[in-house]
């Protein structure tokens, strides 16, 4: 795994020992980050669920002006740091170890603007949906903030128009997508 554009370009990423985490491949962050590369300048990023810190890290690379980094594993939160001492850019990251409901309840409560939060959770366990409840009740987002939230490709979306959100992209892949979210407009 590398960084694949940027300051931090070609520069090799470790990745987090054991199956406690499903790394997003170089081909499909590829293909994510051509989709978003024009809205991520200078940007507040939010990397849920960060694994391997792949992700942020990728964002920083191309441009973004600070990522927060999300993840409660301990082997995971070290190889964030590793990752970002590698690619030099730890001065522009915030990581931070704790759950991700108590993690954005925090950034809530400090009045931390995201305008991209992307989130990888476990497979299957709704636990995006309820990120979703908590940030269209929150001051993490605005109408322009985009969510990018990596899932099955089985995961059924159809409740995210209660939620106050509209879907803008669904990109299939092999066995996953990427549903692009913003909150509807007035």
């Amino acid at each position: 795994m590398r960084v694949i554009a940027g300051k931090a370009r070609r520069l090799q990423l470790k990745t987090v020992p054991g199956l406690g985490t499903r790394p997003t491949t170089d081909r499909i962050k590829e293909t994510l980050f051509n989709i978003i590369n024009n809205d991520l300048y200078d940007t507040n990023f939010l990397d849920l669920f960060s694994g391997s810190g792949a992700i942020g890290i990728e964002a920083l690379s191309r441009g973004a002006k600070k990522a927060y980094f999300v993840e409660n594993n301990r082997q995971a939160v070290m190889c964030i740091q590793d990752n970002l001492k590698t690619t030099r850019l730890t001065d522009d990251a915030v990581v931070m170890k704790q759950n991700v409901k108590t993690a954005i309840e925090e950034l809530n409560s400090r009045g931390v603007l995201f305008d991209i939060i992307f989130m990888d959770p476990p497979y299957n366990k709704l636990m995006e949906k309820d990120v979703l409840i908590f940030l269209a009740k929150s001051a993490l987002i605005d109408k322009n903030s985009m969510i990018i939230v990596e899932a099955d490709i089985e995961t059924n979306f159809d409740y995210v128009k209660n939620l106050g959100f509209e879907i803008l992209r669904d990109k299939q892949y092999k066995t996953n997508k990427h549903i692009f979210l913003r909150l509807i407009g007035d």
